[in-house]
Formats: C-alpha cells, structure tokens, sequence
C-alpha cells in the first residue's frame, strides 16, 4: 500500500485553495487514502493510499488534481495540450522478445528544484514498484534531453559489449557487472532472468542513457536542480500499463507548469506519437445508480457529480481520463459518484424481507473460539482475504508453500490468495507501533493453499502478543486455555519454522493431527516489519480441530 510523503504548502498550492490539516484527513478519504500524519515543524503530510489501482494519486500533483475536483474548483477533465516535439525513438527488432513497449514525451519550460526532483522520484518509485511489479511490468526514466542527442535508440545488446558509469558509480561497468555489483543490479536481476541480451536506451551520440530497467547512466540519465527540459521514458511488456505510466506523468509535470511535447515512436512496422492521451468512454444508466446506492438522481446531478470525480458526461456515455486504467464496468463509474456524493449522505433502507436461518456447527465452534480468545484479552483484527507474496513469505522469512496466484491481477497488493493469518497480524502491529504496549490481537477466517493441482481451504485462527516480557509461555498458556475448554489434550514436538525461533517454536498435535505452530518470532521477521518490541503468536487450524471434536 504506497505511502506519498509532500508539503502541506505545495498541496494547497496545486490545489488552489487552503487546505487544514483536519480537512486533509477527511479529503484523503476521496482518493480511498488513509491520513498517517503531519509533521508541522518539516510541513510534510503523509498518506497512505490502499487502493493500488490509481497510481495517479501516488504524488502531490495527482492528488491535488483529485482534490480540485472534490471540491469544486475544476469540472471534468483536465485539459492538457501536448504540443508537437521534433523527437523521435526508433525501437530496434531485438527488443521485441525482451520488453516491446516503450512511452515518451518531452517536457520543458520550468526549472527542476530539489523538493519537485524528489517528488517525481517518489512517483516513479511507488509506481515501478506497486503497478510495474517491481519494474517487471513497467520502469520509468526521466531525464535532462539538453545532454541527450536525438534519435534516441531502444535496442538490446550483449551483456559484454557495453560499458558505462551507473548512477551513482563513479567507474564503467559493462551489463554483467552492473546485475552483480550494483545495489540496484542485485535487486532487479531477476526481472532480466533468462535473457541473452539486455535492453539498453542509447543515444545519437552512443552514450548510454540507460541499462532498461536496471539502472540509469551516471551522466545522461541524473536529474539536477535546475534542469527544466526534460524527458520521460517508460518501457515495459505491456502496452497498456507503459501508455498509463506516460499519461499520469505528462499530467503530473503539466501541473506543475511544464509544457509537454510528443515523441515519435519509430518501430520495425509502424510510427507512434506519443504519448497517448486517449480517453476512453463507458456507458452508464441512472437504474444501476439506483439499484446500488438506492438514490433516484437526476441527469443534472450526474453530471455535476461525475465531473467532480473529474470525468466528462453527455447522454449518458462517460469519458474516462488518459491517467485512469481502473474502469472496467459501470459500477467503477458509479462508485465515484458515490464519493462525489458522500457515502455518509446516503440513507438507510428498511428491512423488506424476513427470513429463519441457522448456524453450521463449523461456525459454532469457530464462534465459541474466538469468543475465549477475546475472554483472553486478545482484540480481534480483521483483514482482507487477498494479499501479496511480499507479506505472506518475504517479509516472514520463509519460502512459498504453495498460494494460489491471481493470473491477471489488478493491483500487486492484492495479487494472491492468503495461505495464512499470522502475516496479517505482523502488518497490524507494524502500522501500530505508537500505539500503547502489550498489543494482544487475533483474527479467525478463512485461508487456502495449493499442493500440486489440488486446492485446500480451512479455518484458521492466529494469536499474537507483543510486549518487552513476551515469550513461548504466553502461546502455550493460550492453547491450553483453548484445548481445556473443550476437554481435549494435546502434545507439543519441537518444529522447524523461519518465521519462528530456532528452539522456541512446537508444533501441537491432538490425536494424531498436527493441527498448529506457536513460538517467538524470529528477530530477523520484527526487522522485515519494522518492529523493535518482541512477538509471540500461535495460528491453530480450526478445521483439522473440529474434525478431532467430532469424532469423539
């Protein structure tokens, strides 16, 4: 979930209007953001934007475009003028097995500052990481075009036959020895896994602009205050996503009074001008508004509404702004006319229906569970059922064990099914380390996992306690609260898990059924998560449990 840190001032700047720190949280609200804070003394605020499908918002200049909108200071969408560039890319065959799409544009007539340098960078950052899934799907460049000598050229070439200076460095380094020395070589290396030969921008002159998506040259591709003709590059294996990340850049530098010009894309078999700002249309009707939200809205008010969710409207077609990718159905549409609206202004319908129903016994069980647990002291959490691999292993330090992976994912936060719940209460207690100590949480739901072509799914509920004094004990105690109020024994055998201390980490077992894992958390996992105080925690299969229950 991208984090954007910016100045109040330059936010009330873009935005046109004073903005307090209380109305800055509720606006946050608008963009599905979460207000994490203001630091009066720096003037920095943060926000911290869930939704991954509106990458637009991961800047100072994307979100004050939002909030103009919201409040009524710009209707529609945002006019840009791309003006014509006389800049071309010619993009070379190799490239077409390798990373076949490429984006530009110029940008010039306002001088780079320190503040504005680190703002893009954030951008290009969240974005490559989140969107671009870790610049696999979309890396961006941005650079000073005084130094550059059009055409540029976007070719591949062999590992060996290139040398230059990376960001940075301060020595020339060929391609191989980039991936294997360079911090930003190592981290990416995998993107480029497989390939015999490795893309590279380079221009007219031959000095490498880039080792595409690794690293920019120390020379051409190093933005400098001061710098006010510039320009964007974004290559990637998919169209779309690369198009999109030169939509919202070209409008995040015209906000800040850059003027943008095009570039033509010179392939093998066609010409491009770019960059495409092309609004595509959905169509709506006033019945899917009523029968989501139950408001019986005129063409008047939608029309007001949508333009202040900053799309453009007539006869009941929606034109969808270039820097937006995430309208794939009306609804998407009407959702916003609900945050235009104000989901709090909308009434309450009275119950039409009445029906009997009954419990599972699963769900009796799983009831009277969670209801120790809480007896226990613990506070129940609850979190999405989707998440990705960097909080279900990575961060956990434990290899995949088989998840089942979203095959076309929207959104890289939420690109995977859950394989279990303890990952869940680590971010909990990472977003609440202000928060007073001891922090005792858990939360129950559902998890499923693969093994080969097979899916499994059960319950499951995790605990996790964290304060200085935590240890193994706090784990075993619970669990034997637990098993005793359902006269149930159990044993305990010594476990390997990563995530766990080595030698205080068991494994419970009730008739033959190895039903849970507790123990103390790996100092190595409260790094990965930002944590300084200590955690102990215990995930229990609530289906394998009850299966023992009843059989008895």
């Amino acid at each position: 979930m991208p984090t954007i840190a910016f100045s109040l001032r330059d936010l009330q700047h873009l935005t046109g209007r004073k903005i307090t720190v209380e109305e800055l949280h509720e606006l946050a609200h608008c963009g599905k953001g979460d207000f994490e804070g203001y630091d009066e003394e720096t003037d920095e605020a943060k926000i911290d934007f869930g939704d991954t499908n509106l990458p637009y918002l991961w800047s100072a200049e994307g979100f004050a475009r939002l909030l103009r909108g919201i409040l009524g200071l710009q209707k529609g969408i945002p006019e840009i003028k791309v003006n014509k560039g006389d800049y071309q890319v010619i993009v070379d065959k190799s490239v077409m097995n390798y990373r076949p799409y490429i984006a530009c544009f110029a940008a010039k007539g306002k001088k780079m500052d320190d503040y504005l340098i680190k703002q893009m960078v954030q951008l290009q950052e969240k974005f490559c990481e989140s969107y671009g899934r870790r610049r696999q799907k979309v890396s961006i460049g941005l650079y000073s075009y005084r130094r550059l000598k059009f055409p540029v050229h976007y070719k591949a070439v062999d590992p060996l036959s290139i040398e230059f200076v990376p960001l940075e460095f301060k020595a020339k380094m060929n391609l191989k020895e980039i991936l294997a020395e360079h911090p930003k070589g190592k981290d990416y290396a995998w993107v480029l896994e497989g390939f015999e030969k490795y893309p590279v921008l380079i221009d007219d002159k031959n000095e490498v602009m880039s080792f595409v998506p690794i690293i920019n040259s120390n020379f051409t591709g190093k933005l400098e205050i001061g710098d006010e003709d510039l320009f964007f590059e974004a290559t990637g294996i998919d169209e779309e996503a690369v198009n999109l990340a030169a939509s919202i850049f070209a409008y995040a530098l015209h906000d800040r009074g850059f003027q943008i010009y095009s570039v033509e894309a010179k392939y093998p078999d066609k010409k491009i001008t770019m960059p495409n700002l092309k609004s595509e249309s959905i169509q709506i009707k006033s019945e899917q508004i009523k029968n989501l939200f139950g408001l019986e809205l005129k063409e008047s008010e939608i029309k007001h509404l949508l333009e202040k969710a900053q799309y453009d409207f007539s006869d009941w077609k929606v034109k969808i702004p270039a820097y937006r990718n995430d309208i794939l159905h009306p609804y998407d549409v009407i959702e916003d006319i609900g945050i235009a609206y104000g989901f709090d202004k909308i009434k309450e319908l009275p119950l039409t229906t009445f029906t009997h129903g009954s419990t599972f016994k699963l769900n009796e069980f799983i009831d009277k569970i969670r209801e120790i647990v809480v007896g226990l002291g613990y506070q129940e959490v609850l979190s999405a059922i989707l998440t990705n691999k960097e909080i279900l292993y990575r961060k956990m330090n434990i290899e995949d064990f088989g998840t089942i992976e979203i095959d076309d994912y929207m959104s890289e936060t939420y690109s995977v099914v859950r394989s279990w719940l303890l990952p869940n209460l680590m971010e909990v207690f990472s977003k609440n380390k202000h928060v007073e100590f001891p922090q005792k949480i858990f939360e129950q739901g559902l998890v499923n996992s693969r093994k080969g072509d097979e899916i499994f799914e059960s319950h499951r509920i995790a605990i996790a306690s964290s304060h200085e004094d935590v240890n193994y004990t706090d784990m075993r105690q619970a669990l034997d609260y637990i098993m005793r109020c359902f006269g149930l024994s159990y044993d305990i055998e010594e476990a390997e898990h990563n995530s766990f201390i080595e030698g205080r980490v068991g494994r419970a077992i009730v008739k033959g059924k190895k039903f849970a894992y507790l123990g103390e958390i790996n100092p190595q996992v409260l790094s990965n998560w930002g944590l300084e105080m200590p955690v102990a925690a215990l995930e229990l299969n609530l289906t394998e449990l009850f299966e023992v229950m009843e059989q008895r």
